[in-house]
């Protein structure tokens, strides 16, 4: 059947190859990264808009924020445009100022003290739950969630709210990640128009 010169040839022939192999090498030498040129020449192919506009030539970069300026430029208003300030809400207050309040986050099974100055969804993570969300900005309905007390103007102000109209509101939708409690009420996550 099998015989012992057979293996012991296999055997020689194989330590012979891997020897050969060793003391030569394979001659293969990885490849130069390439990566920064393609993505550059990428880029160059995307044309600018002319305007700073946050992802704008995003492919291989190019694009500055919007009202940010490039290095060295000073970032002047143009004539007769304002500042922009920021809008007084509870999201700016100090915490030893701040008043809480009692939310129910009833998918999660539990009930939380949310200050005034924190949103749900962080005060949501804090305690160590897998929330939904996307941009954190009010831009998206991903972090959505419905306050089952009543209308959602009652209970949650909310900072930077662009995707929920009025009609939702009334029927208690927020968006966690820019929903600033103002009571105590109970909210279902996870929950969109």
């Amino acid at each position: 059947m099998v015989s012992t010169l057979g293996i012991g040839l296999g055997v020689l022939l194989t330590l012979l190859a891997v020897a050969l192999h060793v003391t030569r090498g394979s001659g293969w030498e990885p490849a130069a990264d390439i990566s920064d040129e393609v993505l550059e020449k990428r880029a160059a192919t995307v044309p600018d808009p002319g305007f700073p506009e946050p992802g704008s030539r995003s492919v291989g970069g190019g694009g500055l924020p919007a009202g940010a300026a490039a290095a060295g430029e000073a970032g002047e208003l143009e004539e007769g445009e304002a500042e922009a300030e920021e809008e007084e809400g509870p999201w700016t207050l100090p915490d030893d100022e701040a008043e809480s309040f009692e939310v129910e986050y009833a998918k999660e099974g539990a009930t939380i003290s949310v200050a005034e100055n924190e949103n749900l969804l962080v005060a949501g993570e804090d305690e160590g739950w897998d929330l939904p969300y996307a941009c954190r900005e009010g831009q998206c309905i991903s972090c959505g969630g419905q306050i089952t007390d009543g209308p959602a103007d009652d209970f949650v102000v909310h900072d930077g709210n662009q995707m929920l109209g009025q009609e939702e509101l009334d029927d208690g939708y927020v968006l966690t990640c820019c929903a600033y409690p103002q009571a105590d009420f109970t909210l279902e996550t996870r929950e969109s128009p």
